[in-house]
């Protein structure tokens, strides 16, 4: 079975974030992959990995239009930032009816222009989740359960409350993640595990098993990336991890 998804970031400097998303999409098992991100960046993601589809946007509504026609499932937010331009391409990705998974500064955007949407996963860290439910680090830190819940009401869709101990959330059961380590605490493990979700809604899966299954295969990689040590861990790391647990002998 084919399958397609549509990742949109990337702005000046941050295409690393997008790269990472895209790439563990297709680890994943996503049949065409393909980023919207910054013009200067399409060129550097596709030399980096050439089986991803990128393509630079300014303001080609029909050309998003084009692109979403095929895909199944979009993300939004990797590497995205705040500028003028992250916030066009972001109410385009928003006016689209695919499941979609928010991170990133997808969550930041949201933040600021609140929406429920049943479609959606939400991938928030504490700082993001704050940031969504208008309160401090420390209150979501002090009823991690609670905060997953109000989010959820909140906006609608699923929500992963990342941290340790991540709590996914689909506004009837609670699911914790006992699996992954202390290793995971650098840059673009987010973005990975956003693109692992994204591959197994495109491959069939509901939003709450996706985001159950995907939270599981990213950290159960990690932790089989830190039998070679925690430290020095980078996200990238995961990628044969990744392939070797979605494909079980």
């Amino acid at each position: 079975m084919t399958v397609e998804w549509c990742v949109w970031g990337g702005d000046h400097g941050t295409f690393g974030a997008i790269r990472l998303c895209a790439e563990a999409c297709c680890r994943t098992g996503a049949g065409l992959t393909a980023v919207i991100t910054q013009a200067d960046s399409a060129l550097s993601i596709v030399t980096a990995r050439p089986e991803i589809m990128a393509l630079g946007w300014h303001d080609d509504t029909e050309c998003l239009q084009q692109k979403l026609a095929w895909a199944t499932v979009a993300v939004i937010g990797p590497g995205l930032g705040q500028s003028e331009w992250s916030q066009r391409l972001y109410l385009a990705a928003s006016q689209n009816n695919l499941p979609c998974v928010v991170d990133a500064d997808g969550l930041n955007l949201l933040a600021t222009m609140p929406m429920v949407n049943s479609l959606r996963i939400l991938t928030p860290h504490p700082g993001e989740a704050a940031r969504l439910l208008n309160i401090s680090i420390a209150e979501i830190e002090a009823d991690r359960f609670a905060a997953v819940k109000l989010l959820q009401q909140s906006y609608g869709g699923v929500v992963i409350l990342k941290g340790a101990g991540t709590i996914i959330y689909d506004g009837e059961h609670i699911f914790v993640c006992t699996a992954g380590n202390p290793g995971m605490a650098t840059g673009g493990m987010g973005d990975v595990l956003s693109g692992i979700i994204a591959a197994l809604i495109a491959q069939g899966l509901s939003l709450s098993q996706a985001a159950r299954t995907g939270v599981w295969i990213h950290s159960k990689a990690a932790d089989l990336c830190a039998q070679s040590g925690e430290r020095g861990m980078l996200a990238a790391d995961l990628f044969p991890f990744i392939r070797q647990l979605v494909n079980p002998r």
